[in-house]
């Protein structure tokens, strides 16, 4: 789990990273032509002005640069034996889980309401999604939110190997979205 934590946060944290970096030459420089605008259909540029990339009147990424910063630590704290109180991972499943449903949202408005991907963004929901599934199972399965072995811990523990195909399941049901909302998205990259 440490190592998921480490790794979806650090992914997580690039793609952020790569988006203010990205808006910030595109802010000092008006010539700038953004790394990730391959195509119409495939524009960071293009979702950096809309409103949903602003949700709480600054840049969305800062949340990202800022949140992910928390599974590094917390990888990097279990690496070295650290041990967290109940309420900590109420907390930190409590955050994992606004985080999951603000990328949701943002897929959603992306692609049917912008009607364009953005591929950084796409990095943070990649780094979202397993990240969400996995502390989920993991601290439910390990008796991390209650204090005696119940059902819900044994039901966790059965579902704990088989977390990745939660994630699957949700990487596929925004693919298959994507390539629903977007035929011409394969043609576009050369694909089809």
């Amino acid at each position: 789990m440490a190592l998921t934590l480490v790794i979806t946060g650090a992914v997580g944290w690039w793609g952020a990273m790569a988006l203010i970096i990205e808006r910030v030459r595109s802010l000092t420089d008006p010539t700038y032509e953004i790394a990730c605008d391959v195509n119409p259909l495939l524009s960071c540029g293009s979702v950096m002005v809309t409103p949903q990339a602003s949700l709480l009147g600054f840049p969305n990424p800062l949340l990202g640069v800022t949140g992910f910063v928390a599974p590094i630590a917390v990888g990097v704290a279990l690496l070295a034996g650290a041990r967290f109180d109940r309420w900590f991972w109420g907390l930190f499943l409590g955050g994992v889980s606004v985080a999951f449903v603000f990328v949701l949202w943002l897929f959603q408005q992306s692609v049917f309401v912008i009607g364009v991907l953005c591929p950084y963004c796409m990095a943070v929901w990649a780094a979202a999604i397993p990240l969400f599934w996995s502390t989920l199972w993991w601290s439910l399965a390990t008796g991390k939110l209650t204090r005696r072995r119940g059902r819900a811990q044994k039901g966790a523990a059965r579902i704990l190997p088989f977390t990745w195909v939660f994630i699957v399941v949700t990487y596929a049901a925004i693919a298959l979205t994507i390539i629903a909302v977007f035929p011409t998205l394969l043609a576009s990259l050369g694909l089809r």
